[in-house]
């Protein structure tokens, strides 16, 4: 008589996770995560004061390799757009911090950049040390994957989580995963990687997931007063976002051809009534760069700076006048000394 394969052990906390992404009925409650007890359809996302004896305040970095939604994601955290996203891998470069007070609970995003493993320049090595910066001084840890997948490049990053921080497996574009049964053995292997706090698979393009998020989130962070007005939405300066917007798109309008590399100079920053001035310098390292971000009579980079500037007066709800001029830097990422004066730590 033929014998089955026996099953593995039964882990009741990865089993309530299955449970709930699977839809196979509602956890025991002695299995809940205490994060989750409350009701995300609950979570209200707007400011509401609070006694400073029930508010709740605390840093949640958004980590993962390049490109898989970390500031999409943190863009919908905070309900505007404080971080660029692009098809172009590794296009965050700074730690980027953006604040949302939802109820008496205020969360203190922090975006990083997706750490770097192919190329060992200066430039890389900055961003990889932003990286490693943020994740040793938070109260919680969102590293994002895409659903059902996992590479080397995830495993680097997640090799670098510490063991003191929870931390949450966010499995974002689960709306793309059609064959949900198959996220089982995929989860079981995750959380054989990590002790994962909380499992959440989502789309950080939904509404309902962020709202949820939210919910689960906010049991993690620690009760104290906030540290921001709870109407703050970035710790970063107009000059800083007017260089990202640029940098956005410049990125978008040049594709694949550009090499990441590229970056963009405030030059000049003048407000005058309700009219921002900003000349700015795109950097790129090949004078074949500089003809490919021109374009033909100018039209790309007209057309670069046309939207950043509609961006820039959307988010800001002024006129702007952006001026834009393009210079080669031979080999600035390699310089450790024009990374630095570049604003990359």
């Amino acid at each position: 008589m033929a014998h089955s394969p026996a099953s593995p052990p039964s882990n009741p906390d990865l089993d309530a996770m299955l449970a709930r992404v699977l839809g196979k009925g509602t956890p025991p409650a002695d299995h809940a995560s205490p994060a989750e007890s409350a009701d995300p359809q609950e979570v209200p996302l707007t400011a509401a004061p609070a006694d400073p004896e029930s508010q709740r305040c605390g840093y949640v970095a958004i980590v993962g390799k390049p490109n898989v939604g970390k500031s999409t994601l943190l863009n919908a955290l905070v309900g505007q757009k404080v971080s660029i996203t692009s098809r172009k891998a590794q296009t965050t470069r700074h730690r980027i911090t953006g604040m949302r007070t939802v109820g008496p609970t205020q969360f203190v995003f922090v975006d990083t950049p997706g750490f770097q493993t192919r190329h060992g320049n200066a430039l890389n090595r900055a961003l990889n040390k932003t990286v490693l910066g943020a994740v040793n001084d938070v109260d919680l840890i969102l590293f994002v994957v895409e659903a059902g997948q996992f590479n080397l490049a995830d495993a680097k990053v997640l090799s670098l989580l510490p063991a003191n921080v929870p931390v949450m497996l966010v499995a974002n574009k689960f709306d793309l995963v059609h064959r949900r049964g198959d996220l089982a053995p995929w989860l079981r292997s995750m959380q054989e990687r990590h002790p994962f706090a909380e499992f959440v698979p989502m789309s950080a393009k939904a509404a309902k997931d962020i709202e949820r998020l939210f919910g689960i989130c906010e049991k993690y962070l620690p009760q104290q007063p906030w540290m921001h007005d709870p109407d703050d939405l970035t710790d970063r300066s107009e000059r800083f976002m007017a260089s990202e917007m640029v940098r956005e798109k410049l990125f978008r309008l040049t594709g694949d051809e550009l090499p990441y590399t590229s970056t963009v100079i405030i030059d000049k920053f003048e407000e005058e009534g309700s009219l921002k001035r900003i000349a700015a310098t795109i950097v790129v390292e090949r004078e074949g760069h500089k003809g490919m971000v021109i374009g033909e009579k100018g039209e790309k980079l007209k057309r670069i700076g046309t939207e950043a500037r509609q961006e820039l007066e959307k988010l800001w709800d002024c006129k702007v006048f952006l001026e834009l001029w393009v210079k080669v830097r031979s080999g600035w990422a390699d310089d450790d000394a024009r990374v630095r004066s570049f604003g990359y730590e």
